[in-house]
Protein backbone atom coordinates (compact mmCIF):
# COMPACT_ATOMS: atom_id res chain seq x y z
CA UNK A 1 0.00 0.00 0.00
CA UNK A 2 1.16 3.56 -0.89
CA UNK A 3 1.58 6.64 1.71
CA UNK A 4 -1.65 8.55 2.20
CA UNK A 5 -1.27 12.51 1.81
CA UNK A 6 -3.99 14.99 2.89
CA UNK A 7 -4.35 18.12 2.31
CA UNK A 8 -6.91 21.28 3.06
CA UNK A 9 -7.52 24.33 1.41
CA UNK A 10 -9.26 27.43 2.16
CA UNK A 11 -10.41 30.21 -0.14
CA UNK A 12 -13.30 32.76 1.05
CA UNK A 13 -14.44 36.01 0.48
CA UNK A 14 -13.47 37.01 3.30
CA UNK A 15 -9.69 36.49 2.60
CA UNK A 16 -9.52 39.04 0.47
CA UNK A 17 -8.00 42.29 1.40
CA UNK A 18 -7.58 45.90 -0.56
CA UNK A 19 -4.29 47.70 -0.65
CA UNK A 20 -2.25 50.46 -2.67
CA UNK A 21 1.08 49.33 -3.95
CA UNK A 22 3.34 50.11 -6.21
CA UNK A 23 6.83 47.83 -7.39
CA UNK A 24 10.09 48.66 -8.50
CA UNK A 25 10.94 46.11 -11.42
CA UNK A 26 13.81 45.82 -14.33
CA UNK A 27 16.26 46.93 -11.88
CA UNK A 28 15.37 50.98 -12.71
CA UNK A 29 11.30 50.84 -13.23
CA UNK A 30 8.90 51.82 -10.36
CA UNK A 31 5.09 51.83 -11.31
CA UNK A 32 2.67 53.90 -9.99
CA UNK A 33 0.52 54.10 -7.47
CA UNK A 34 -2.61 51.53 -7.48
CA UNK A 35 -4.54 48.93 -5.79
CA UNK A 36 -5.75 45.72 -6.04
CA UNK A 37 -8.13 43.83 -4.38
CA UNK A 38 -5.96 40.84 -3.19
CA UNK A 39 -7.50 37.06 -2.40
CA UNK A 40 -5.45 34.98 -0.24
CA UNK A 41 -5.60 30.63 -0.33
CA UNK A 42 -4.02 28.52 1.90
CA UNK A 43 -3.20 24.81 1.71
CA UNK A 44 -1.65 22.63 4.44
CA UNK A 45 -0.41 19.77 3.82
CA UNK A 46 -0.04 16.08 6.86
CA UNK A 47 -0.87 13.92 8.44
CA UNK A 48 -4.45 12.89 9.47
CA UNK A 49 -4.88 13.76 13.16
CA UNK A 50 -5.69 10.58 15.02
CA UNK A 51 -7.84 11.83 17.18
CA UNK A 52 -9.73 14.13 14.71
CA UNK A 53 -8.78 12.70 11.30
CA UNK A 54 -8.31 15.30 9.93
CA UNK A 55 -5.41 17.38 8.86
CA UNK A 56 -6.09 20.48 10.45
CA UNK A 57 -9.20 22.57 11.71
CA UNK A 58 -11.14 24.44 8.61
CA UNK A 59 -11.99 26.92 10.90
CA UNK A 60 -9.02 27.69 12.80
CA UNK A 61 -7.18 27.97 9.60
CA UNK A 62 -9.20 30.58 8.15
CA UNK A 63 -9.25 33.10 11.72
CA UNK A 64 -5.50 32.40 11.72
CA UNK A 65 -5.25 33.49 8.10
CA UNK A 66 -8.11 36.18 8.41
CA UNK A 67 -6.25 38.06 11.05
CA UNK A 68 -3.22 38.23 9.10
CA UNK A 69 -5.26 39.58 5.69
CA UNK A 70 -7.38 41.83 7.83
CA UNK A 71 -4.17 43.85 8.98
CA UNK A 72 -3.25 44.28 5.77
CA UNK A 73 -6.60 45.47 4.53
CA UNK A 74 -7.27 48.95 3.59
CA UNK A 75 -3.28 50.29 4.19
CA UNK A 76 -0.72 51.12 1.64
CA UNK A 77 1.69 48.24 1.55
CA UNK A 78 5.10 49.24 1.48
CA UNK A 79 8.52 46.99 1.63
CA UNK A 80 11.50 48.18 4.09
CA UNK A 81 13.86 45.75 2.20
CA UNK A 82 13.60 47.55 -1.61
CA UNK A 83 17.20 48.61 -2.92
CA UNK A 84 15.57 51.47 -4.92
CA UNK A 85 12.45 52.78 -2.96
CA UNK A 86 13.86 54.41 0.30
CA UNK A 87 10.90 53.89 3.44
CA UNK A 88 11.67 56.56 6.17
CA UNK A 89 9.62 55.88 9.08
CA UNK A 90 8.55 59.13 10.90
CA UNK A 91 6.05 59.03 14.05
CA UNK A 92 3.50 60.77 11.67
CA UNK A 93 4.19 59.66 8.30
CA UNK A 94 6.01 57.33 6.12
CA UNK A 95 7.87 59.35 3.10
CA UNK A 96 8.85 56.90 0.35
CA UNK A 97 11.22 58.30 -2.45
CA UNK A 98 12.04 56.37 -5.50
CA UNK A 99 14.71 58.92 -7.79
CA UNK A 100 12.66 62.23 -8.17
CA UNK A 101 8.98 60.74 -7.42
CA UNK A 102 8.13 61.42 -3.33
CA UNK A 103 5.45 60.03 -1.60
CA UNK A 104 4.07 61.14 1.91
CA UNK A 105 1.51 58.85 3.49
CA UNK A 106 -0.17 58.96 7.24
CA UNK A 107 1.47 57.00 9.62
CA UNK A 108 -1.40 54.91 10.36
CA UNK A 109 -2.26 54.30 6.80
CA UNK A 110 0.44 52.27 6.26
CA UNK A 111 2.20 48.60 7.25
CA UNK A 112 5.73 48.21 6.54
CA UNK A 113 6.74 45.03 5.18
CA UNK A 114 9.95 43.29 5.75
CA UNK A 115 9.72 42.03 2.04
CA UNK A 116 12.18 43.37 -0.84
CA UNK A 117 9.37 44.07 -3.57
CA UNK A 118 4.75 44.35 -2.71
CA UNK A 119 4.92 41.48 -5.12
CA UNK A 120 2.40 38.89 -5.03
CA UNK A 121 4.78 36.19 -4.84
CA UNK A 122 6.70 38.28 -1.33
CA UNK A 123 3.08 38.71 -0.38
CA UNK A 124 2.55 34.80 0.12
CA UNK A 125 5.76 34.47 1.02
CA UNK A 126 4.86 37.09 3.94
CA UNK A 127 1.07 35.94 5.00
CA UNK A 128 2.95 32.32 5.07
CA UNK A 129 5.71 32.95 7.31
CA UNK A 130 3.20 35.16 9.67
CA UNK A 131 0.70 31.81 9.38
CA UNK A 132 3.50 29.23 10.33
CA UNK A 133 4.32 31.08 13.37
CA UNK A 134 1.04 31.46 14.36
CA UNK A 135 -0.23 27.95 13.84
CA UNK A 136 3.57 26.85 15.78
CA UNK A 137 2.41 29.37 18.65
CA UNK A 138 -1.12 28.43 18.87
CA UNK A 139 -1.89 25.39 17.81
CA UNK A 140 1.65 23.52 17.81
CA UNK A 141 0.88 22.34 14.51
CA UNK A 142 3.73 22.34 11.65
CA UNK A 143 2.17 21.22 8.70
CA UNK A 144 4.52 19.26 6.01
CA UNK A 145 3.70 21.35 3.33
CA UNK A 146 2.13 25.03 3.21
CA UNK A 147 1.19 26.73 0.64
CA UNK A 148 -0.24 30.29 -0.04
CA UNK A 149 -1.75 31.73 -2.93
CA UNK A 150 -2.22 35.64 -3.59
CA UNK A 151 -4.04 36.72 -6.70
CA UNK A 152 -4.18 40.17 -7.26
CA UNK A 153 -6.75 40.24 -10.14
CA UNK A 154 -8.59 37.13 -11.90
CA UNK A 155 -6.59 34.63 -13.56
CA UNK A 156 -3.29 36.62 -11.98
CA UNK A 157 -1.84 35.18 -8.91
CA UNK A 158 1.38 33.50 -7.33
CA UNK A 159 1.77 31.10 -4.76
CA UNK A 160 4.46 30.23 -2.32
CA UNK A 161 5.34 27.45 -0.87
CA UNK A 162 7.22 26.20 2.14
CA UNK A 163 8.68 22.37 3.43
CA UNK A 164 9.72 21.97 6.63
CA UNK A 165 13.74 21.26 5.68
Amino acid sequence: MGTERFKVRVTKDHLVFCCGHFISYEGHRCERLHGHNYRAAVEVEGPLNATDFYVFDFVALKARTKTITDELDHHMLLATRNPVIRVDEHPANVRVAYKDREWVFPRGDCVLLPIENTTAELLARYIAGRLLDSLRKHHAFTPDALRVEVEENVGQSATYEWRPA
